[in-house]
């Protein structure tokens, strides 16, 4: 498949905002997608935030490989940024969050007068922000979706506790470097389908599939056996779903959508697309 580019005008915006505002934060929550912990991260971000403070979230942890999860959050930590795994649809990880949260409000100003802690909260689009912010309030302050770009603008918001927080659109770069990061994106949905060949995405996926999860991949599709190639799996799972053409020709296109949707749901199973570097462990990272 041919790398994949995207990098539409208000992600520029998106850019100038985050550097134009971080001045005014003491922190900065970077959420990222826990199945693909490197293409997820923005190298620009990295770039604007330089050494501010941060705290990394590992989001959609219930979709990801939970020894994966384990590794990657011990990583980060390894490498002196917080980490934390998190579910920000279903609020699982947010008691953590707000402990160590309450941890770092407590450098913020002077002994005489201590101000609420003000935070930024940035990633790619579709990792779960708006989520996260809507937990945090207690409150749909910000619009979800299951595809990229539905915040468009910068929002302050304010928590029950009093620290205040800016929520940013998602922001992707202008030239990945490493296709592969261009095709983990797409296969969580980071990227807009409607740019996509989407029979190409799903046969790209299951080549990664046959090599990482081949019994998950077997099991969910209930297939004896996983084809040579992934056209070949591609088309003996249309045909156990019946999604045959008349003619008896197969629906490449709908059985692609429903292999792209049924990963990005969770329903092939707990899957990480990266592993962590090293064999670093939790205990190691204490």
């Amino acid at each position: 498949m041919n790398s994949i580019n995207w990098y539409p005008g208000h992600m520029k915006k998106t850019r100038e905002l985050i550097r134009d505002n971080l001045k005014m934060v003491d922190l900065v929550i970077e959420v990222i997608d826990a199945r693909i912990p490197v293409s997820s991260r923005n190298p620009i971000i990295d770039e604007l935030v330089g050494e501010k403070p941060r705290v990394i979230i590992l989001n959609k942890k219930d979709l990801a490989d939970p020894e994966e999860n384990r590794k990657w959050t011990a990583f980060f930590r390894a490498g002196g940024i917080r980490a934390l795994e998190m579910n920000c649809v279903s609020g699982e990880g947010v008691k953590a969050l707000y402990g160590a949260l309450s941890t770092r409000q407590e450098k913020i100003g002077s002994a005489r007068y201590k101000r609420p802690m003000r935070m930024m909260i940035v990633g790619v689009p579709n990792c779960g922000k708006s989520s996260l912010i809507n937990r945090l309030t207690g409150k749909k302050s910000a619009r979800t979706g299951d595809r990229p770009g539905v915040t468009k603008g910068k929002q302050w918001l304010t928590l029950s506790n009093g620290m205040q927080l800016l929520d940013t659109p998602g922001i992707l770069w202008p030239k990945f470097e490493d296709p592969r990061v261009g095709l983990n994106l797409a296969y969580c949905g980071s990227i807009r389908d409607e740019i996509l060949d989407t029979a190409d995405l799903a046969l790209s996926f299951l080549e990664d599939m046959q090599n990482r999860y081949p019994e998950m991949l077997r099991e969910r599709y209930r297939l004896e056996e996983l084809g040579e190639t992934p056209l070949e799996t591609m088309e003996r799972i249309a045909k156990k779903r019946g999604f045959i053409l008349p003619g008896r020709r197969i629906d490449y296109e709908r059985c692609a959508r429903t292999v792209l949707d049924e990963f990005r749901s969770g329903r092939i199973g707990r899957i990480t697309l990266e592993t962590a570097p090293g064999s670093i462990t939790p205990e190691d990272a204490l």
